[in-house]
């Protein structure tokens, strides 16, 4: 709507002119700025944009139709409504004046009646203009800012806030089972729901702070000034009063619950989008350990937390990320088509992939499930895989300790981690890699594990050389049917070089493994010779940078 008292830039090189319109102006409830020529009027006008511009055509420096020219170029907060004064009075000037971006011509000498009915006649149309810019920039079920605005204004936000220091909270919420809800009571009770959610959020955020309908059942909310630690007992408020709320349905009541997900902007946050992202990972653990509850991003990846407290826990103690992952081998561009991802997993016979950027950085990761979902749209191929893939991906830096990872697998329905080396996919670390690294350790060291008959067990540091040579022979034997298949068609050649890359990259972790456990007879090399001569898994990482940057496979 228009502000209550409106505002109006006069701009006219006579004085006498000037305080004419001033008292006419303030005397219809119109604030009232004034500029002397077309210079001062563009600095006015940027430094505090107003409702109204009354400007004379004939000015220094910048005419009046120029600066209406110019005004209606800008990406200005609203519309100015543009009145021009004129002693012109041929149709080919009005014409031009109005085709410059002129809403209203006053002729002078000025009549005040006919000057304050164009005023209000501008008014009912800011008005009007004001209305269709709240529609569109707010979700209509809930009047909360869309998620297109949200970001419009969160980059405001963010390119301010570093000259001010101050923190910036980013706060995800989901709606816990929220199509049971569809499912069971209809859509109409759903969307009561979300209303009643909606309004909680309102009720609870200061001015400046930001709500949004992030999409479906999610929201998300920034929280300015306030660090994570604020923003998280600030959540975990909102959560209690969602979960207190009822809603009526018929002669019953229904209750909800939802989960969160923190983060706040840290000094190696690169954009909005990053915050954003970091807040839905969070989010993301809140829900893969039972819902209902909030979790903090720097609290989720505190690497410093974790502490063998016993021998087996020890088997991962001092081991990092890089140890155990699997390492990447195929990698998709955010902006190809789903088409191209359809036709890479059935050559490559995989089943996801993570999805990079110009830059190499991951941004998503889109499986086959993902794929699948969008088959029946029309012209579904050509739809970018940006537009489809999960965004919300667990990550984890490769130094990180193996064992934090091992407890977070652990406790949540996600099945794998990505590990990146500054915002880079190099490896994956799923519950497999996790049991196969644990298994190794503990038969190398002569402990039980149930497995005898499948597994060597060694008892010693001679056993667990032992175990080296017999994978490094399976090695050699892996790259030299690596080495034939360079004969096959091209048709089949990326397929057999995923899977023979897959099976050296594991083989190259069981090395790894048992490598750990020669204490003894160092003086004979022979084992620690093979590993020396073989970095399988940086070399197995050159491999994947080559593929995500399409020089590879």
């Amino acid at each position: 709507m228009a502000p209550d008292r409106p505002t109006a830039l006069v701009v006219d090189s006579d004085s006498a002119t000037i305080a004419v319109l001033t008292g006419w102006l303030e005397a219809a409830n119109i604030a009232v700025r004034t500029a002397a020529d077309g210079r001062e009027a563009l600095a006015a006008i940027k430094a505090e944009c107003p409702e109204f511009l009354v400007t004379d055509w004939d000015l220094p420096h910048t005419s009046g139709m120029e600066l209406c020219r110019w005004l209606r170029s800008q990406k200005l907060p609203r519309y100015v409504y543009t009145i021009l004064l004129t002693a012109r009075t041929d149709s080919h000037d009005l014409v031009i004046g109005l085709e410059s971006g002129a809403d209203e011509f006053v002729r002078k000498p000025i009549n005040k009646d006919e000057l304050l009915a164009r005023i209000r006649a501008g008014l009912r149309v800011l008005a009007l203009e004001s209305r269709l810019s709240l529609l569109a920039q707010c979700d209509s079920l809930t009047g909360l800012w869309t998620q297109r605005t949200f970001f419009e204004r969160l980059d405001r936000k963010w390119s301010r806030a570093p000259y001010k220091q101050l923190p910036l909270s980013c706060v995800m919420v989901d709606l816990d089972f929220f199509k049971r809800v569809n499912d069971t009571y209809g859509h109409r009770v759903g969307d009561e729901v979300i209303r009643r959610v909606a309004s909680i959020l309102k009720s609870n955020v200061r001015e400046g702070d930001l709500v949004s309908r992030y999409g479906g059942e999610e929201f998300c909310v920034l929280l300015c000034d306030r660090d994570e630690r604020i923003a998280t007992d600030w959540a975990e408020q909102i959560r209690r009063l969602i979960a207190e709320t009822s809603i009526a349905v018929g002669d019953r009541s229904i209750q909800i619950t939802a989960s969160f997900g923190v983060a706040q902007r840290l000094a190696d946050t690169a954009n909005p989008d990053e915050l954003v992202d970091l807040a839905d990972q969070a989010l993301l653990v809140s829900k893969g350990v039972g819902r209902d509850r909030v979790t903090a991003y720097q609290t989720m990846n505190d690497s410093g937390r974790v502490r063998a407290t016993n021998s087996r826990a020890s088997a991962l103690d001092g081991i990092v990320a890089r140890d155990v992952m699997t390492t990447i081998v195929a990698g998709l561009h955010e902006r190809e088509k789903i088409g191209r991802a359809v036709e890479y997993f059935l050559q490559l016979r995989i089943n996801s992939a993570p999805v990079v950027d110009d830059d190499g950085r991951l941004v998503g990761v889109l499986t086959e499930k993902d794929a699948m979902a969008i088959l029946l749209w029309p012209h579904w191929w050509t739809t970018t895989i940006a537009d489809v893939m999960k965004k919300g991906v667990v990550t984890y830096e490769e130094n990180t300790p193996a064992l934090m990872i091992y407890e977070f697998l652990c406790r949540v329905s996600v099945r794998s981690v990505v590990v990146v080396d500054r915002g880079r996919p190099t490896g994956v670390i799923s519950r497999a890699s996790l049991l196969r690294w644990f298994t190794n350790s503990l038969v190398a060291r002569g402990e039980s594990t149930g497995l005898e008959g499948l597994l060597v067990t060694t008892a010693s540091a001679q056993g667990a050389k032992q175990r080296i040579t017999e994978i490094a022979a399976k090695l050699a034997e892996t790259a030299q049917s690596l080495a034939h298949d360079l004969d096959v068609d091209a048709d089949a050649l990326a397929p057999r070089l995923v899977g023979g890359a897959s099976q050296v990259q594991e083989l190259a972790n069981d090395l790894l493994g048992y490598s750990r456990y020669l204490h003894a007879d160092r003086s004979t090399g022979n084992a620690m010779s093979i590993l020396a001569g073989m970095d399988a898994g940086r070399a197995m990482q050159a491999f994947n940078a080559d593929c995500l940057t399409g020089n590879g496979v």
